[in-house]
C-alpha cells in the first residue's frame, strides 16, 4: 500500500533533481524544465497532502502552481526564442555580455 510518505519522498527526490539541474545547466531551455520539475515535485506533496488530510486546499493549490507554470513557460519560450534570434545561442553565458 502506498502511504503518504512514499508521495512525500518522490516529492523530495524530484525536488532534488529538480535543484540540481537549475544549479548546474547552462542550457535556458534545460533551465525550464528544471524549473517545472521543481514545481511538479511542489504539486505532488500539496496534492498527496491534501488526500491525506481530506481536503481540497492543497489541491487547489496545486492548480493554481500548474496555471502560473503554464504562464511562465510561455513567456520565458517566448524570449528564449528573441534571444536565440539576436544571438544564436540559448546559453547562460551569453546573457552576461548583453550589449545595446
Amino acid at each position: 500500500m502506498i502511504t503518504l510518505t512514499h508521495y512525500l519522498v518522490l516529492s523530495a527526490i524530484l525536488f532534488s533533481i529538480g535543484l540540481v539541474g537549475v544549479m548546474k545547466r547552462k542550457n535556458l531551455l534545460m533551465l525550464f524544465f528544471s524549473t517545472e520539475i521543481l514545481l511538479n515535485a511542489v504539486n505532488i506533496g500539496f496534492a498527496a497532502v491534501s488526500h491525506y488530510y481530506n481536503d481540497l486546499s492543497g489541491q487547489m493549490f496545486a492548480f493554481f502552481i500548474i496555471a502560473v507554470a503554464a504562464s511562465e513557460i510561455a513567456v520565458g519560450l517566448g524570449l528564449l526564442v528573441l534571444w536565440y534570434k539576436k544571438t544564436g545561442s540559448v546559453d547562460l553565458d551569453s546573457l552576461q555580455t548583453m550589449k545595446g
